[in-house]
Parts: C-alpha cells; structure tokens; sequence
C-alpha cells in the first residue's frame, strides 16, 4: 500500500442531529434554532483540524440520514462521529443504526459549561434553552443503540476539549483498523514447525481483521538475491558499515552475503506490495537459499510503514503492524528471556532482524557476528547483523494471539533502561546474537508474567515508544477482541 495512504489523517463521517420541529423557531436577537446549529457546526468542526471530515450537513430527516450513510459509504470513512445537537426527533438516528454499513461510530455528548440565561421567558433565551438540550438527545438516542442492536459503537461525554482528546486516540485507531483491512500480509515462505503455537488461521485473519496473505516462495527468494547489481550491493553495505562499528571478527564476505539476503527480501516486500513481511528466518530453506539469514532492517520498511518481523509468527506480525501504524514509530520485535527478581527486570529481545534505523539512537547499534548460527555449515555462517540496543524509556509492549477462533490482544507498559540505569551491568551491548533491551515493568514483574500466563500468550511482543494502551483498547473493541491491559 502507498505510503501516503497511510499516513493521511483519519477520515471521518460527521453525523450531527438536530429536530426539524425546532428548525425555524426564532429568536429576535440571535436568530432561528437552525441558523444558530449552523454556527455550533462551524465551532465542531473547528475543533477536528486533525481529521479528513465528510460532512453531508446536519440531520433533520429520514432523507438527510439516508444521504449521510450513501456518502460515508461512498468516502469509505474509517468512523462516523455521531452527535445529538439538542433533543431531536430519533426517526432519522434509528433508521441510520438500522441502515448503515458496520462503520465504526463514536456516539458523543458534550457538556457545556455554562449557560448564560437566568430563565427562559425571553424568546432568545428559551431558543438557547433548546439548543443546549444535547443530554437529552443523547439519552434518547442511547437507548437505540442497544436495542436496534450494533456493533462498533462507542459512547463518551465530556466537555469539547475533552471529547476531541478522546476522539484522536478513537480516529488512530479506527484508522489503523481501515488500513488494515486492506493492507497485505507477505510470508516468506511457511508457518515455523518449531513453534506451533504461533500458527494462526489464514481464513478468519482474512475475513475478522482485514489483511490478505500472499505466499513468497525460496525461489522468487534466490532470484532477487541472484539479480542484485554489485553495485546496489556495495551502496547498502556501505551504508552500513560507514554508519555503525563493525567488529573485527566479522568476515567481510560474510557481511555481504547478509547485505545482499537482506536486499533479497526488500525487492520482495517491493515488487509485491508488502505492508507486514512475516520472515520465517529459522527455517532450513532459508539458509539454502541465502547462505544466512537476513540480519539488517532496510529504512524502506520505514519509509513505506511497513514492517518486518522473524520467525513466521503472523499474529506477532500482525500487532507489530498495527503499532507501526498507530505511531510511525521505529517497532522493535521481542521474546522476554528470563526474569531478575533481585532488580525487579526482565531481559528481552530477538535474533534476526530488527529496527535498527532510530536516528536518535544509532550509536546503539554494531554490526556483530551471528554467533547461533556461527559454526553451521552454511555458505555465510556467522553472517553479522545489526545487534542493537533498544532505546531507553517507557515504552509500549503489545501481543496478538489466537484461541478458539478468537483474538486476544495483551499490553502493558516498561521502562528500557539504558547502560547506565541498568543494575546488572554498565555495558551497552550485553546478549551476544541479539538485539536486546533490559527491561522494569510498571507491574512487579513477577506479577506481569503470571497474570500473562493465565491468559495465554506466545512469547513475542512489539514494543514502541510511548503509550499506547488507550488507541490499543479502542482498536480491540473495534475488532472484537479480548483485550488485558496488564497495569
């Protein structure tokens, strides 16, 4: 998928109620009910700068409803905003629940917070008494949303400041679930037979969260590697080795072999229009076919928001996907390792590759040997790859898994510590084959991993600067998972 599509701003569908029956009632000062709706439309609006807005102009009638859903339909929004801008007549709203596709909706009330009036004998004043009756409205309205019934429908009050910050996470995660559906899933080039637990069905990814799974087979595989120039070669490696410390032990010819297998599954994600490439890094074929496996992270996986993720686990694939496209944020792909109770940490990280590219946090990389595979038989054994030190600071951890036909999404919240933080040793690089990170949880640790192994989980995780648990809840009610926030 295009770049630009997904960094667009959510596209979202205003559907704003208001009763005809009020519509043309006047006040001598400040205007018909009506024209001052228009006003307070211009004022929502305003407040939705960070939103693509379609707006089919308020709903008075069964026909203004039917237009709005025939143009949402049309503009494909990723969300409908849903707003009584007074006590309204509820025909128009149940006919649109009834009707409209299964668009997400978020059903809104806000709170004014004050009204200027000291009674409403004044004609102006009761017109304003009118207009403000949005409560009302929205308790009317309420009622049918549960008993049409739909899905994908969230409800939050709160003043307008504090509806639009709850509307932003709701549009990035509506938006991360439209792109989705339409985004495409590369594996390359089988599901991992060491670790079944990762298996997902194929069928249901497709029809209950969105994308397709194209298959890329070794043999499309070795002949982008075959077909590489020497000289797009020598750029990468390059570029490479003049960006990060290499080791002295790391055999040249070797690092090119790994520069050119991690150019081979470039061309792949391109040619083939891959947004999430699933690598199964592990698997014989693999090394077969490129002598190694690849160890370094191409920028273009950033540059088009895509990812790229080991050892064929799709539904790891899947949420650190989704992450990439919440934050546009380097995602980093981890399995914790064990657990330091003395200090309250955890060690976590993963083999192959990883996003190394962080521009603020280069000097944590360096191009090491493949110690795991250094002393196979493979053409480029000991190939190096970018072992990288994962950036400090309180970061997101998020897994997706499948049971019973299914979801569950499981996040919490870390601390990475840095070298200097980190109580079990002041070196920077610490676990030999790995790109890695030392990590405290904001639950004790023991707690986090007891409550996770009561859920149910694999042992990979994305992880990403920042918080973002809240979009992740949004997301999961959208999708219709079971989602544990651990905290």
């Amino acid at each position: 998928m295009n770049a630009e599509l997904k960094n667009r701003k959510p596209k979202a569908g205003l559907l704003l109620i208001a009763s005809p029956r009020f519509k043309n009632l006047y006040g001598p000062q400040r205007g018909t009910y009506g024209e001052r709706k228009e006003i307070a439309v211009k004022d929502i609006k305003a407040s939705m700068d960070f939103l693509d807005l379609v707006d089919p102009g308020i709903v008075y009638e069964r026909e203004d409803a039917q237009k709005a859903m025939d143009l949402f339909y049309a503009e494909k929004v990723d969300f409908i905003y849903a707003e009584f801008l007074s006590w309204s007549e509820d025909f128009a709203w149940i006919r649109f629940l009834r009707d409209c596709p299964e668009i997400p909706i978020i059903f809104c009330n806000v709170a004014k917070p004050k009204m200027t009036f000291e009674t409403t004998l004044d004609e102006d004043d009761f017109v304003d008494y009118l207009c403000a009756g949005t409560l009302v409205g929205s308790l009317e309205g309420s009622g049918s949303i549960k008993r049409v019934p739909r899905k994908n429908v969230k409800t939050i009050m709160g003043t307008r400041e504090q509806v639009t910050e709850q509307l932003k996470v709701y549009a990035n995660a509506a938006k991360t679930r439209a792109i989705l559906r339409n985004s495409t899933v590369g594996l390359m080039a089988n599901m991992n037979e060491a670790m079944w637990s990762t298996y997902i069905d194929n069928y249901d990814l497709f029809t209950k969260i969105g994308p397709e799974i194209h298959y890329l087979p070794y043999s499309d595989y070795g002949t982008e590697i075959e077909n590489l120039s020497e000289k797009e070669v020598q750029e990468y490696a390059d570029e490479l080795s003049g960006r990060y410390e290499m080791m002295s032990d790391v055999e040249y010819d070797k690092f090119i072999g790994c520069v050119k297998a991690t150019l081979g599954i470039k061309k792949l994600a391109q040619k083939n229009d891959i947004d999430c490439y699933v690598y199964n890094d592990i698997d014989q074929a693999t090394f077969k076919t490129a002598g190694c496996r690849a160890g370094f992270y191409p920028q273009w996986f950033n540059e088009n928001v895509s990812v790229l993720v080991p050892e064929a686990d799709i539904g790891a694939g899947i949420i650190t996907y989704v992450l990439k496209l919440m934050s546009g944020k380097n995602i980093n792909f981890i399995e914790p390792f064990h657990i330091e109770d003395d200090f309250g940490t955890f060690a976590g990280g993963h083999a192959g590759p990883n996003d190394h590219n962080d521009p603020q946090w280069q000097d944590n990389v360096i191009i090491s040997r493949d110690v795991r595979f250094a002393k196979t038989h493979w053409k480029y054994a000991g190939a190096p790859f970018a072992w990288n030190r994962f950036s400090p600071g309180m970061k997101t951890v998020a897994g997706l898994y499948e049971e019973g036909g299914k979801y569950k999404l499981i996040t919490f919240m870390v601390e990475s510590l840095s070298e200097k933080d980190t109580p079990q040793s002041n070196k920077k690089h610490l676990l030999a084959t790995y790109s890695h990170g030392i990590f405290k949880p904001v639950v004790p640790v023991k707690e986090l991993w007891e409550q996770v192994l009561r859920i149910g989980a694999t042992q990979h995780y994305a992880i990403v600067d920042g918080d973002y648990r809240k979009e992740l809840e949004d997301f999961a009610e959208m999708m219709g998972f079971e989602f544990y926030s651990i905290k």
